[in-house]
This record gives C-alpha cells, structure tokens and sequence, in this order.
C-alpha cells in the first residue's frame, strides 16, 4: 500500500504544545515516525518556524530528521498562488497561506494539514482552492485538521 504524503504546515508544528491540538499534532508526528504517513514540509514553513519558540523548532528540527521532505518555491508554485490571489481567496496579509495550499497541490501531495480554520481547514476555501486548482489545470488537493487524520489522540 501506498504511503500517503502529507503537507504539514506550521501550525501543526506548533500544534503540538497547544492544550487543544497536542494530542492530534503529536500523534501525527507518532503517524510519521512509525512510517505510517510522509511528512511534507516547505521553505515557507522554514521562514515561519524561524522566529517561534525553541520547543517549536526543535520539533520542526525533529521532523526534519525524521526524513521529511522540503518542498520549494518555483515559478509554477507563485504562479498558482497568483491565481488565489487574482481569486481573492485570502486576503494579501495571509499569502503565505496561499503558498502553502499552492506548494502542496503542485507537488501533488495525498493531503494538506492545518489548524488554520480561517484561512485553509474551511470549507468555503476549500472549495475556492480547489476550482482555481482545476482552472489551471491541477487536481483538488484535500486538505483536513489532523484530527481527520491520526489515529492517534482520539481516545476518550
């Protein structure tokens, strides 16, 4: 069976200290050292796990020796995030947001995480990812909490 990639933005990272979302981000970081899953993360995620607490970045650090793999910025990925733009999809304050959906469809991951209910786990932008995604030619990229996506952290 194939091995699902996974995207993994920053505030899954991040996740992982946070009352709320550590059972599921941690248990998704347990998903990837048991090889269960692929970590997928990007330069954009570097830049903004640079400047967050140190537990952050060494869990970020971490997931990096876990083997994941690091996505680039390219010419194809500004020009679909161009495309959100031009959509309106997020307002410009939050283009990294766009990056992120735009690195993950064009490297063709399995899926996209994100505690980000705003501007990316939100069924509305889904759906606007998605038809500028099918517009330019790309297929939908799925995107989900890690909630949706662990095994792990759900017990009772």
């Amino acid at each position: 069976m194939k091995v699902q990639r996974v995207y993994t933005d920053t505030s899954v990272i991040g996740g992982c200290f946070d009352r709320e979302f550590a059972p599921w981000s941690n248990g998704l970081f347990e998903d990837f050292r048991l090889g269960r899953l692929v970590p997928v993360v990007s330069v954009v995620v570097a830049a903004e796990v640079a400047p967050a607490p140190v537990e952050v970045r060494h869990r970020y650090a971490d997931l990096l020796a876990s083997g994941a793999e690091v996505l680039t910025l390219s010419d194809e990925v500004r020009s679909l995030a161009s495309a959100y733009a031009a959509r309106q999809i997020l307002p410009p304050k939050f283009s990294n947001d766009g990056l992120h959906i735009a690195l993950a469809t064009v490297a063709g991951v399995d899926l996209l995480v994100s505690w980000n209910f705003r501007h990316i786990v939100h069924f509305d932008k889904i759906r606007l990812f998605n038809a500028a995604n099918l517009e330019q030619g790309y297929r939908p990229v799925h995107i989900y909490s890690p909630r949706e996506v662990t095994s792990h952290g759900n017990e009772p």
